[in-house]
Parts: structure tokens; sequence; C-alpha cells
């Protein structure tokens, strides 16, 4: 007896409809009304299509061979049937094999049903509709080629009757899809005959007409279906029988693998890898804080089409001694870590037109103070789950235009769920295995190949942005990196288990992926070696407040494990004018130096103080004052300060139009060394305040795969199973009702129609083109009513016209909550 899925949900119990929403969480949103609304939903094109999405091949296959035992009366198979045809070939999988895959298909009801009645649901032959890469089947194709298949050897015959060339063709079409596309002038006219009659033999291979596609569409061992464009004539089939046929050597599902193909590539060391990877996290926060530094002294103005110019990714790239490619990662992560934002531009539009600039937050203040290892930790955790393609920048759009730095064409929805896929490949793998980009690849295709399919690019740049980032050391994934994605993975669960956020407190401290990558980082040191040549060797990497000294008292001369600084009189000058005496200067370097201290040091130091303040600073538009009158007397009579149009008002004091600030400025690029000073005269010393873009937050807190739906905890699947259980029985309560109870209203449909019944109200509303109240489930969740005239109903929607507005609605099926004839 045939049985409906609505049918088969009904008998199951609690627990095992609750198992179906967990497996398939789309099915939950919104909540469905009742089982009937239920069965819909999971036989829906999108609802299949994604939990076929998430098969491995084998289990595809499975399900192909399932499709292919179908009778052609009832539609059911059987499981003995499917594995009959799964163990047909040279090397048959184990059977076992077979039905834990067919236990997984029934798991997510692609198969329901018991073991000797096994049926599909619906949208599954819409969605692919070769199965295991074979045609369809002759009859359904051509009456002619369906008699030649109907005479095995006959067909037999004039396949080996094919020349090479066709047979080559055959070959490649057998091996899946079997459509191909033929260009114009490969077909003729067909020959004329008999039903029986085949054309003319041309062992040539098409040589009288130059064409092997011809030849086989002559001999009915291709057919011609509709389709075609451009410079096609059309689209030929290969017909399932002679698909079936050249793959005898094979079987007829093609090589099956039960597991994914093994990796043989060597494997690395696992310290040696994590030894790699934690080197290449030094460089990528040092890269990023370098190229933040770099924004900070000269924000980078926005596009108006937005994102950053290409000459000033250019300019950050050469100042910070990178490439193009890798500091477009860099700037990309630290936008989504929330290190960088846009400011409005003060006063007129900047460059390009721009009215905004790029600059580090104040968040990157706060990033700057942490360990090697938790701002390493913020910046890939925030490449993990942003929804950016680094990969694009460089390349042109649709519209041919280049793709910049930050626009919005280098978004992509798809691009956490890319990087997931690619580091949970090398997650499986054994510690130090390191696969190159085309095993990868490979093992992509067996484990998810509707998803992987089609994405080869993104998924070669996911791998090239590991190993730029130090998650992956040597091509292996780090042990800190294994432990970066489970972390992200644990909190994407715990976020869907506590959408209210009230067990946030669980997930303050250091993550095992921080305390992992701490312990292969050299420790921080809070010393320096000072040379004679006034050169400053940091023996590893310095803590945050070493880290704060060295800017400010040194140059940079070279970075690395041991970075290394030079003092020189203009550094020291620096120092003066954020702050520093003489002698807070001489303690900085006596209490941090492990060397002594040499004495060309002490010299410049207290050579470059002796002069520092002799000049101040003041406003009036400003002032120059100094007890040294000679001194006066030189700035007065240098031509380089010739712009402030200094005069003087006495033996010890000049004064400018200007600001004090342009003074300043103006004073030391002479080579003067002045200070500000304020209305009582003292000195004004301060470090120059930056200037920093509103906080933002990091996309870290985002989920993984921004596409997928979160998945709930069983006890409350277990409650929206009780609330569907009491919508089928508020539905099945109306069936039985007076008709006089289940009327409509002026203002719609009554909520005691039932899914069924609505279906069967629709159905008889397009037969006999009526109007209808509908009701049904918008996209926020909220119920709403329209008054149509439905137009068809088929493939999991209803299409209908308002004739009030003269629109075309569609609706899905699953969201209809009712239906009522217009009266």
């Amino acid at each position: 007896m045939s049985t409906s899925l609505a049918d088969h949900l009904r008998a199951l119990p609690d627990e095992s409809l609750a198992a179906l929403l967990q497996a398939r969480p789309d099915l939950v949103v919104p909540v469905p009304a009742d089982v009937a609304a239920l069965a819909i939903r999971a036989q829906s094109r999108v609802s299949v299509s994604r939990a076929l999405d998430a098969l491995d091949q084998f289990t595809l296959l499975i399900m192909d061979a399932a499709r292919l035992t179908r009778d052609p009366v009832d539609g059911t198979t059987s499981v003995d049937g499917v594995l009959t045809m799964a163990t047909t070939g040279p090397h048959p999988p184990a059977p076992a094999a077979v039905r834990a895959a067919v236990d997984r298909l029934r798991t997510l009801f692609l198969l329901y049903g018991p073991d000797h009645e096994l049926r599909l649901v619906g949208g599954v032959d819409e969605i692919s509709p070769y199965p295991a890469g074979l045609g369809r089947p002759a009859t359904e194709l051509d009456p002619r080629t369906a008699t030649l298949c109907a005479d095995p050897a006959k067909l037999r015959r004039t396949l080996l009757a094919a020349p090479p060339s066709a047979r080559a063709i055959l070959d490649r079409l057998a091996a899946g899809p079997p459509v191909g596309s033929v260009p114009v002038g490969a077909l003729r006219a067909p020959a004329v005959g008999t039903d029986d009659d085949l054309p003319p033999d041309d062992t040539n291979g098409g040589a009288a007409t130059g064409s092997p596609v011809r030849w086989l569409v002559d001999h009915r061992l291709l057919v011609r279906v509709a389709g075609g464009k451009g410079g096609t004539a059309g689209m030929v089939e290969l017909p399932r029988e002679v698909g079936l046929l050249l793959r005898r050597d094979t079987g007829p599902l093609g090589p099956l693998r039960t597991s994914p193909p093994a990796v043989a590539s060597t494997p690395r060391e696992p310290k040696a890898a994590d030894s790699a990877g934690a080197g290449q996290t030094m460089e990528v926060v040092r890269h990023t804080e370098a190229l933040l530094e770099q924004l900070a002294a000269e924000p980078a103005p926005v596009l108006r089409s937005g994102g950053l110019g290409v000459r000033d990714l250019r300019r950050l790239a050469r100042t910070a001694g990178l490439d193009e490619p890798t500091a477009a990662l860099l700037l990309e992560v630290a936008y989504a870590a929330g290190l960088t934002g846009e400011v409005e531009l003060p006063g007129a539009a900047g460059r390009y037109g721009a009215d905004q600039q790029v600059m580090p937050t104040a968040g990157y203040e706060m990033w700057r103070a942490g360990s090697l290892a938790q701002r390493w930790e913020q910046v890939a955790r925030a490449w993990l789950t942003m929804t950016r393609q680094v990969g694009l920048v460089g390349q042109r759009d649709d519209r041919d235009r280049p793709i910049t730095v930050l626009s919005a064409e280098a978004e992509r929805a798809g691009a956490p769920a890319a990087r997931r896929a690619v580091l949970g490949v090398l997650a499986d793998l054994e510690p130090g295995s390191a696969p190159t980009a085309d095993e990868v690849l490979t093992l992509l295709d067996w484990r998810a190949p509707r998803r992987s399919r089609g994405r080869e690019a993104a998924h070669r740049e996911v791998l090239t942005e590991a190993a730029s980032l130090g998650v992956t050391g040597l091509g292996a994934l780090t042990s800190y990196g294994r432990l970066l994605l489970a972390e992200a993975t644990a909190s994407e669960d715990r976020d869907a288990d506590d959408p209210l956020g009230l067990r946030a407190d669980a997930d303050e401290g250091t993550g095992t992926a921080v305390r992992a990558l701490d312990a292969l980082l050299p420790a921080p040191v809070d010393h320096f070696l000072v040379q004679a040549d006034l050169t400053v060797v940091v023996p590893g990497p310095p803590e945050p407040a070493l880290a704060a000294e060295l800017e400010v008292v040194a140059e940079p001369e070279s970075a690395g494990g041991a970075s290394v600084h030079r003092i020189t009189t203009a550094s020291v000058r620096r120092a003066l004018d954020a702050g520093y005496s003489a002698d807070d200067l001489h303690d900085l370097f006596r209490r941090r130096s492990r060397t002594p201290v040499p004495q060309g040091l002490t010299y410049l130091v207290d050579d470059v103080a002796r002069k520092h303040g002799g000049l101040r600073v003041g406003s009036a538009g400003a002032y120059l004052r100094s007890d040294d009158e000679a001194l006066l007397a030189e700035v007065l009579a240098d031509r380089r300060v010739e712009a402030l149009a200094l005069r003087r008002l006495a033996p010890t004091v000049l004064v400018t139009p200007y600001q004090a600030g342009r003074m300043l400025a103006v004073l030391r690029e002479a080579g003067f060394a002045p200070v500000a000073e304020d209305a009582t005269g003292s000195a004004v010393l301060s470090r120059p305040k930056a200037r920093r873009a509103p906080a933002r937050v990091s996309v870290a807190t985002r989920a993984l795969d921004p596409l997928a739906t979160p998945r709930l905890p069983l006890p409350r699947l277990l409650g929206v199973v009780e609330q569907i259980r009491r919508g089928d029985a508020a539905a099945r309560a109306a069936r039985r009702a007076p008709a006089a109870v289940r009327g409509g209203t002026p203002d719609g449909p009554t909520p005691a129609t039932g899914h069924s019944e609505a279906l069967a109200v629709l159905q008889q509303a397009v037969r006999d083109k009526a109007l209808v109240w509908v009701g049904y489930v918008d996209a926020h969740g909220a119920t709403a009513s329209r008054l149509v005239r439905p137009v068809s109903l088929g493939a999991g929607y209803l299409r209908a016209e308002d004739e009030r507005t003269e629109m075309l609605h569609t609706f899905a099926l699953h969201r209809i909550t009712a239906a009522v004839l217009e009266r």
C-alpha cells in the first residue's frame, strides 16, 4: 500500500521527528503548522538540495542506485535491489558500507519506508536529473533508439562498429554527465528509413560527413534533445542503456570508493610544522601592526565606489615590505577584526572625491597591548569568519572595474564555509599530514562533491591564506590551528544552544589555541642589548611596555626573532618631545640594557637635551622667546624660516602671525629644537595624539557559516515537535468539523484550515480559475492573507495573480497555512 511522507512522519515517535529536525535544521524555520506542512517542506527543492550538499560521494551514488532500481509503476525500490546494483562491478564495496549509506539517507528522510518498499522524497529528480551520471531511458528519448536498445545483440554490434573518434565521445559521456552541446554544422537531418533500420554503416567515423557526432546520432547511439545557444546547434544525450553497456567493466555506478582517497604526500614532523607556523604568526602580527601604523600616519581615503584605491594599496605594501596580495589579505583581516574603520574627513573631500578615510580604531590600542598569541588569535578568528574572498582583489567585476581592497565586490557569503571545509579536511588527517592542493581538492570532492565542484579556485586561495597567516606550517595544519578551528566550531554550537547569550561568562579567559601558541613562541623579553654603534638588539619579541618605549626612543632597522633598532638624534629629540627628560632616558637605558650603556649614548642624550627647549613657542599667532639673544638672531636670519614672517618684539622674543603648531613644525624641519609652553611659561611636553576611527566589533563573533541554519538542542526540538503535533491534531479536527465551521470570512481564511485541505482548495481553484483567500507565513514569521487567483501549482510553489494590483505572486507551499474559496 502506498504511504505518503506525511503519513510516514505521523507514525514516527517524537524522538525520531526531533532527530529529523536536528539533521535538517532548515525544516524548523519557520516552525511548520502541522505534519503535512513539514512533509511538503522536507520535499521542497531548497531543503532537499541542502540535504544533498552535505552528503559524500559514496552516499550520493548509493542514493542514485535507489533511483535507478525504482519500479517504474509504483516508484519503490528495496534495500536488496540497492545492494545488488552497488555490488555489481570489479571492486564491489562491502554490503555493510552500503547499508550504512542507506541508513544515513533514511536519517535525512531522503529515503523512507520499510526495506522492501523504499521511496525517495520528491525533489531529488528535479535537482539531479541524471542519476550516477547516466542519461534517461531510451523510451523517454526516442522511439527508434528505444527499438535499438531493446535488442542487446544489435546494440552491442552497433557499439563495436563505432569508429575511434566516435567511441571517445561515447566514453566521455558515459562517465557523466550524459549530455553535451553540439557545434553548428556538426549535425545533419536524420537519415530517412524505417524505425527498425539503421542508416548505412560509416566505418570511417564520419569521414564522409566530417563529424563523429553525426555518425552517433545517425546510428541512434546519441539522441538530439532541445537546447543549445550561441555557437551550438543543440544538445545530444546518451541513453541510459548505452551508458550502462559502456560501464560494463566498472559497474553501473562507476568506481565506488567507500572512504576518502589517501594522501600520498610525505608527512611533516608535527613539531616542525608547529615551529614554522609559529614563526609565521610573529610575522603576521608584525606586518599587521606595520600596516596599521602606516594608516595611522597617513589614513587612506575611501573611494566613492567603496574600498581603497590601487595606489594606496601599493603605497602601504611598499612601506611595510609586503607584496600586494599579502597586504590586501592583512588589511581585509584587520578590518574584519575591528582594528580599522572609516571616519569622516574634516573639511573638504579628499583624494578621489572621497569623504571618508580608513584608519585604526580605538580597538587597535587594546590589540597592541595583548600578547603575540592573543593578537594573532584575534586576527585568525576574524579571517575564519569574515565573508570576504580576498583572492578577488585585483580581478575585475561584471562591469569590468577592478575589485579593490574593502570594496563590496569582494563580499562572498560562502567564504567562511569554504575555509571551514578546507581546514576540516586538514584537521581530519593525521597531525603533520601535508597534502598538496590537488589532494585537498580531491578529498573535498569526495566529502561534499555538490559543494566543492566549481569552487576549486576559492579552495586554493584558502590554502594560500592559511599558510600566509600561520594557520598551517610546511603545508600541514598546526596544532594551535586545529584548536582554533575546534574552538570556533564549539563556540558556534554554544551560540545555537544559548541564543540570548545567558552563558557568555563561560567563554571568558584564554583559549586553548592561545595557550598552545604561547608555548611555541619565544617568551617576551623585557630587556635589550645596547651596542657601541648605538644599535639596540632585542633578543626576542618585546613585551608591550618595552615595545612602546622602543617606538619612542629608537628607529626600527630590522625585524624578526631578534629585532634591531638604532638610537639617533631625531629619536632622542622625539623622546624629549614626548615628555621624557634626560634623566628619564638615562634611567631607561640603564634599566632595560643587559650590556653597559656606551658612553657615546650618554653624550648623545645629554647633548640633545641641552639644546632641547632652548626655544619656547607660544601663541600670539605664536611667539618665540629665548634667553639666548644670539640664538634668536640666528633664527631670524635663517632663510629656511622666512615663511613664518618672524619679527622681533624684544631682544628675547620673536612673534609670527601663524599658529604655534606650524611654527614648531617649520623650526624643527630647519634643524632647531623648540618646545611649546603654556600661558604660565611652563614647557608643554606631550606625545602627539593619534587619530582613531570609532571602535568596531570583530566579525569573529559570527558563525563559521553564515548561510547555515543554527542547530537547536534536542530538548528544544522536542518542544517544536509537540507544537507540530498540536497543529496536526487541530488540522484533523478541522477536517472532521462541519463545512459551515470551516467556511471563510470576508477578512480571509480561518486559522483552522489544515495544510492538506489548503492544498486541495488550491488545486480546485487552479482548475476553476477561482478567487481564493490564501493564508501564509512571510519571511519575518508574521501571518498574513491575500485574495488571489491561482495560476499554477507545482515544484513546491503556488503562483497566483492579485487582481487588485495585477501582479503575479509566488508562495512557497510550506509557508501556506490556509486556503478558502472566495464566496
